[in-house]
């Protein structure tokens, strides 16, 4: 890279982040988003606008004035029930529930252990194939991937006697840009992203339905899509890894600092017991989901007609029931869990990582039923319908699903968080894209998001955990910079964000089910 390149490219960098720092925190913008609404409907209250049904027919609307007597009294009836703890038929309890499970495994050491186990003796030339499907893998996890993988992953390279920070590039990239991806169904990202598009859609009476009519299961409609994406896209960073990664770092110096151990990437003797036992534990866990659906949980016809699939409608609770058996039988036989009090300390840790998510859907929870209860949600999904209607969209709803990904990937570079983005964009393109395009259903236009949300992860400074790992990289390279570390990653990211919005446009194309 010349040094003209290197300047554009640090120029780029802190371009990104003056503007990044720019934005306020999203609890911040939700309050904002929250007083603003509220003038406004004191200023459109009573204006009138007509759309039309699912039949076709006409419907009025009317903008409710929300600082009229009786609306003031809605908002202070409906503030903590309603509006926040059970928005969306309780979705901020569903999120709080998987995640249970996912803390006990975390906190026990599963995650670390089975991340050393399956990396340990394989040939070199797949350690990057392995690294990145890892990654993906380790969403699950939430942040057990950026915390454990990578720095695991620079340890393993440097270990092998190779830059470790080929090692940790891969890792990144399938923690990081692979975010979405997933071989488990019902994962927390699932969850997030599947019931709140439930709670948008219905918000202003968009059917939640797939391509071909059927209703969709929140946790698992997008599960086909993302179980391809898992072997596609490690492919792919294996092949970014080893075609441009690799050879531009494979020769360049690297220090190995006083502090690390090459041991360390050893699976302990205690480790290797709470493997097996946690082995044990999944079969059993496994023998017990299969006799709960077939029996108690077991699809049946009720007396109406209708098809009533009770272990689907709790799949959340199922995978927590996997993770907490796994977890605890891992906990126990290494030595990580001595009593029943260490895991419910394993439980509360995980549950402190999520007061800020508490906080964020407060605001913003109660900003969305405004939006539903006054109207002005479905006035904002009217103009801009009929905004993309007049340039012609309507027509081609390709361009409008590749639109929206760039848009997505777009703001990603400034605004962090796939929460608070999600909360954002979803209550107005769910509804808009669909009222432009039918074929835009809710669960197409979530998948969209979640293929731009997590492709550009990588290239921006605005990502969370940004500057950990590069505090991770600067171990063996006390001299890079950010700069640096997004030329490094902004290959997988452009690589990852073509394979996968193609692959989209193709699940779409085909008219292939995106999930069950």
């Amino acid at each position: 890279m010349t040094q003209k390149e290197i300047d554009q490219n640090v120029g780029f960098i802190a371009f990104i982040e003056r503007m990044g720092k720019r934005i306020p925190d999203p609890v911040i913008i939700f309050i904002y988003f929250l007083v603003g609404a509220l003038a406004l409907t004191t200023v459109m209250g009573g204006l009138s606008f007509e759309t039309y049904g699912a039949a076709g027919e006409p419907v009025v609307h009317e903008i409710k004035n929300m600082l009229a007597s009786e609306n003031v009294i809605w908002l202070f009836d409906n503030a903590l029930l309603a509006n926040w703890l059970g928005f969306g038929g309780g979705v901020l309890g569903v999120i709080l529930i998987v995640m249970l499970g996912v803390g006990i495994a975390e906190s026990s050491g599963l995650f670390n252990a089975i991340l050393k186990k399956v990396s340990r003796g394989l040939p070199i030339k797949w350690l990057p194939l392995l690294l990145v499907f890892i990654g993906i893998m380790s969403s699950i996890a939430t942040d057990a991937g950026y915390l454990i993988l990578i720095p695991l992953a620079g340890l393993l390279y440097a270990g092998l006697g190779k830059n470790p920070l080929i090692g940790m590039a891969a890792a990144f990239a399938g923690v990081s840009a692979g975010f979405s991806a997933n071989l488990i169904p019902a994962t927390p990202i699932d969850v997030i992203i599947g019931v709140n598009a439930q709670v948008f859609a219905q918000a202003q009476n968009i059917p939640f339905v797939n391509a071909a009519g059927e209703a969709l299961t929140p946790a698992t409609m997008h599960y086909y899509f993302i179980f391809v994406s898992t072997f596609v896209l490690a492919g792919v960073g294996a092949w970014v890894t080893a075609k441009f990664v690799a050879p531009r770092l494979e020769h360049k110096p690297y220090t190995i600092p006083s502090d690390i151990q090459l041991s360390d990437f050893d699976v302990t003797p205690e480790e290797k017991r709470g493997l097996r036992a946690s082995g044990i534990a999944l079969i059993l866990a496994l023998g017990a989901i299969t006799g709960l659906a077939l029996g108690p949980l077991a699809s049946f016809t009720n007396e109406a007609g209708q098809h009533v699939t009770p272990f689907l409608n709790n799949i959340i609770l199922v995978i927590t029931f996997v993770f907490a058996a796994v977890g605890i039988a891992f906990g126990v036989a290494s030595g990580k869990f001595k009593s029943m009090l260490d895991i419910v300390k394993a439980m509360v840790k995980q549950m402190d990582t999520m007061g800020y998510i508490l906080v964020l859907t407060f605001f913003c929870y109660n900003f969305l039923g405004i939006l539903s209860y006054s109207g002005l949600g479905a006035y904002i999904t009217y103009l801009g319908a009929n905004a993309l209607i007049l340039l012609g969209l309507q027509e081609y709803p390709v361009l409008l699903l590749i639109g929206f990904v760039l848009i997505t990937a777009l703001i990603n570079l400034f605004v962090g968080g796939l929460t608070s983005k999600w909360m954002l964009l979803g209550p107005i393109f769910i509804p808009m894209l669909y009222i432009v395009n039918p074929a835009m259903t809710p669960d197409l236009v979530a998948a969209a998001f979640r293929v731009a949300d997590s492709a550009t992860n990588i290239i921006t400074p605005m990502m969370s955990y940004a500057g950990i790992i590069l505090a991770f990289m600067r171990k063996y390279n006390p001299d890079l910079g950010f700069g640096e570390m997004i030329a490094m990653m902004l290959p997988y990211s452009l690589a990852f964000l073509g394979v996968w919005l193609v692959m989209l446009v193709g699940f779409f194309s085909f008219g292939i089910p995106l999930g069950f």
